[in-house]
């Protein structure tokens, strides 16, 4: 079966009623949240235009999810969930996205979704709908597509609000993942409570 060059609703169409999509980023980086996002688009309403542009989160320049996320809030119904570096330590990376998943969907639950499109390969364990795993869901399905440019955009902003607090990190442009200059900046300064201590090279200290 051929790649699609850009996500569509060839899943959603599978299903009777509203279809959520779900995705989280975050799970990689040294420190911050990791963040998940439940969008369901209102397909009445939402402007073909902004369809046309709905694309994998990281296919997009900041400015275009930026734009998208604003849209998105208009037109569709959409929740956020985080865990923070405190929960990710105490129950695993994994755990802790799947938990901001499950968060994201239940604030969902009132708009009578029937199933949930999340991306990836682990079930959420969310109860009440369908599920289905989609790997690579963001490249294939308009409604995980539209969850990982919330969430994406989200955490980046969140990880410039945190790097006024914490300037030495470069939050503001490694989002917290362990650059060079960040790893650095642990040796020099230490860690703060948003860094990960379960994670490597954190946890070998």
């Amino acid at each position: 079966m051929a790649t699609k060059s850009r996500p569509d609703f060839s899943f959603e169409d599978a299903y009777q009623g509203p279809v959520c999509g779900i995705d989280e980023v975050g799970r990689g980086p040294l420190a911050g949240p990791v963040v998940a996002a439940a969008v369901i688009i209102d397909r009445a309403r939402m402007p073909q235009k902004i369809l046309d542009a709905i694309n994998d989160s990281k296919k997009l320049s900041a400015a275009k999810r930026e734009y998208l996320f604003n849209h998105l809030h208009d037109y569709s119904y959409v929740s956020l969930a985080e865990c923070d570096a405190r929960e990710i330590d105490s129950i695993n990376i994994l755990q802790a996205s799947l938990l901001a998943m499950r968060k994201a969907f239940d604030a969902l639950r009132a708009h009578g979704p029937v199933a949930a499109l999340v991306d990836g390969n682990q079930n959420p364990k969310i109860t009440g709908c369908q599920v289905q795993t989609i790997v690579k869901g963001d490249a294939k399905s308009l409604s995980i597509a539209a969850a990982s440019i919330v969430a994406k955009h989200y955490r980046d902003q969140l990880m410039c609000k945190y790097a006024i607090e914490f300037p030495h990190y470069g939050w503001e442009t490694n989002a917290g993942y362990g650059t060079a200059a960040h790893l650095k900046a642990i040796e020099i300064h230490g860690i703060t409570p948003l860094h990960r201590r379960s994670f490597a090279p954190i946890s070998n200290k």
